[in-house]
């Protein structure tokens, strides 16, 4: 039997008002795959994000996540995902360990205190799990939204800017764990990132959106030799920049 897709989007769109935040979006992202979410600021990655995550209602479209149509069966699909952002805080009054025991019982991890400590283990957080989230730095935060993020084994990981505020050392060894994690465990994931190193070493393909449509897509290295460029970073700063044309 097929495994079904982790992703099947067609013609999504998100308006508000006179405003199309995101336009005629139609992609699928296959199970053990990462897709990358490229754009400048405005482009519609985090709209597009949050109607993935069930967060936004689409104006247009559907979505399929897992197999599961996401609108009609939401609560079907979000035991079996999750997702982590700079730009979502956790409660800060919660030490890092209360806030993943929380999110362990919504999301009904089994075994949640040896669950908690793999991760603190592997995110190097054991030194932090007694501290209140609110008073850990910027990296900190991070990494512990991404132990969030995994507390369930989600088989679509969501991810957007997960090495924000790292120093290069600490977000080279997340990229590594996250590019194992995602091998191992066979889950889809999407990755909006502005950096674009990040997205050449984890992602299989990409969706570069300008004004809330697809501009291009495909394989990072298949872009590169697309345009002409060295590097991902250089087609990016094309198209941002209206340089690029189709």
């Amino acid at each position: 039997m097929t495994e079904p897709a982790a992703i099947a989007v067609t013609d999504l769109g998100k308006r508000y008002g006179t405003v199309t935040a995101v336009a005629s979006l139609s992609f699928e992202l296959a199970s053990g795959r990462v897709l990358g979410l490229l754009g400048g600021n405005g482009a519609g990655k985090t709209t597009t994000l949050a109607m993935l995550m069930g967060l936004l209602l689409p104006t247009t479209g559907s979505i399929r996540v897992l197999g599961e149509d996401l609108l009609r069966h939401r609560y079907r699909v979000l035991p079996r995902i999750n997702f982590s952002s700079p730009y979502v805080d956790l409660p800060h009054r919660l030490t890092v360990y209360q806030n993943l025991r929380v999110y362990a019982g919504l999301y009904g991890v089994r075994d949640a205190r040896a669950r908690i400590a793999e991760l603190a283990h592997d995110l190097d957080l054991a030194g932090l799990l007694d501290r209140p989230y609110g008073r850990l730095s910027a990296g900190q935060k991070t990494r512990a939204s991404l132990a969030k993020a995994l507390i369930n084994r989600p088989q679509l990981l969501l991810l957007d800017e997960p090495t924000a505020s790292l120093d290069p050392d600490t977000a080279d060894r997340l990229r590594t764990y996250l590019r194992d994690y995602q091998k191992a465990s066979g889950a889809g994931v999407v990755l909006a990132s502005h950096n674009m190193l990040e997205v050449e070493r984890l992602c299989h393909e990409v969706i570069m959106l300008r004004h809330g449509r697809i501009f291009d897509r495909g394989a990072p290295a298949d872009l590169v030799d697309k345009y002409g460029r060295e590097t991902l970073e250089e087609v990016f700063l094309d198209m941002a920049r209206g340089r690029s044309q189709l």
